[in-house]
């Protein structure tokens, strides 16, 4: 009995050791993976600067499967995305240009409205790429640009805002609809501050185009943008936008595309913001064409 028991012991023991080594081979395989992915991301950025003579930001959110455990996880614009993209815009010489590559489905309006001021106040030229969407909060940021770059099949998206989760505008119209002794105190009260983030998302979104529009084309864009005239998902696609008097190209680098092909997944601790501190410490060689994967 005693010979069984030592046995089942040591197999015991064999087991949780193997558990512990696999476990952290796969911490390994996975770091080792992330480093890798964030070492070709610098590099791409570092050769788009080099070539443009800019400084490129990256402003990328997925919705993807982590590695360790599958854990699904879903990124958007926040408080710590805004604290990243001040920091590299103060780090940017005031008259150089920024290069901001938009992926994001939104987010806070703060954190947004904080990343669009900066951009707005920035004396170099802005421009926007957005090789696939940038909805809500994303929208607020291309809107300060002197030029958004646009896939010809890439979206924006209204910015009306959102209070508790439903459209500010839906909320006002609902309780236009009924008679007011008819309606909670709740409701009233989310009705008053839909309103109010309403007039406040309007104004600034004026405040940003009229710098490159006359002031009532502004409010106009603004208003169709921001009053709840589409459903928040709605697609703004580009001859819309264009139409409406947004400074839109689509002659899209393919090095904008290259970069988003290493974005496959979100590594474990991985930044949303990512860019390559002025000035370098040391240069690429030879065309960027031949370096943005190495």
């Amino acid at each position: 009995m005693e010979v069984m028991t030592s046995f089942f012991s040591r197999i015991g023991s064999l087991a949780r050791n193997l558990f512990w080594l696999l476990l952290i081979v796969m911490l390994v395989v996975q770091w080792s993976g992330v480093f890798t992915l964030e070492r070709k991301r610098k590099n791409i950025i570092d050769a788009i600067q080099e070539e443009r003579g800019s400084r490129v930001i990256t402003l990328i959110h997925r919705q993807e499967t982590v590695t360790f455990l599958g854990i699904p996880v879903s990124k958007h614009i926040d408080i710590d995305d805004a604290e990243a993209t001040l920091r590299a815009i103060r780090m940017t010489p005031a008259d150089r240009p920024i290069d901001i590559i938009l992926h994001t489905p939104g987010g806070l309006v703060l954190a947004a409205s904080q990343i669009a001021y900066a951009l707005h106040n920035h004396k170099g030229k802005v421009t926007v790429f957005i090789p696939h969407y940038a909805m809500s909060g994303g929208t607020l940021i291309a809107l300060a640009a002197d030029e958004i770059i646009m896939d010809p099949n890439a979206v924006l998206g209204p910015v009306d805002p959102q209070i508790g989760g439903l459209p500010a505008a839906s909320i006002i119209k609902a309780t236009e609809m009924k008679p007011i002794e008819k309606i909670d105190d709740e409701t009233l009260i989310m009705a008053d501050i839909s309103e109010k983030a309403m007039r406040q998302v309007v104004a600034m979104v004026t405040d940003l185009l009229k710098k490159r529009m006359p002031r009532e084309k502004a409010e106009a864009v603004a208003s169709l943008l921001a009053t709840g005239q589409f459903t928040h998902d709605f697609p703004i696609m580009v001859p819309l936008a264009a139409a409406v008097g947004l400074p839109i190209r689509t002659d899209m680098p393919e090095a904008v595309y290259y970069l988003m092909d290493y974005y496959p997944q979100m590594g474990v601790g991985r930044p949303s913001v990512n860019y390559v501190p002025l000035p370098k410490s040391q240069s690429i060689s030879g065309s960027a064409e031949t370096h943005w994967g190495n």
